[in-house]
């Protein structure tokens, strides 16, 4: 009896460990890292490969709101280029970092920060 029933918790023991790994995303950790400063990208243009992705990097404890587009003058203009990851206004609080991507197709492509105007980012995709 004991027998049957330490066989059964040990079955469903690894049923529970297979199925919590099949679950777990992986995290690919961004190859290039984009710099931001209070008010600005410090590094306004960045050349990465197909596939790849980028960490966005707050440097500073100023709030940035990040999305597809880029500013003209003081007018946003919220555009996706087609291949594009979709960003539509990640957060940052200060003091933190985000990853966006994975970039799939060679292109030319721009982010902006919501709040700060002038604050441009384009990425290259090769």
């Amino acid at each position: 009896m004991y027998k049957k029933l330490l066989f059964v918790m040990v079955c469903l023991s690894l049923f529970s460990v297979i199925i919590a790994a099949c679950s777990i995303k992986e995290q690919v950790e961004a190859s290039t890292k984009v710099k931001m400063g209070s008010a600005d990208f410090i590094d306004k243009e960045v050349t990465v490969k197909k596939g790849e992705s980028i960490a966005l990097v707050d440097t500073v404890s100023a709030p940035h709101t990040i999305a597809n587009g880029s500013w003209a003058g003081n007018k946003a203009k919220v555009a996706t280029e087609p291949g594009a990851p979709v960003v539509s206004n990640v957060n940052f609080t200060g003091n933190d970092s985000k990853n966006i991507g994975p970039f799939t197709t060679a292109g030319t492509f721009k982010f902006y920060c919501t709040i700060h105007p002038g604050m441009n980012l384009t990425v290259t995709v090769v």
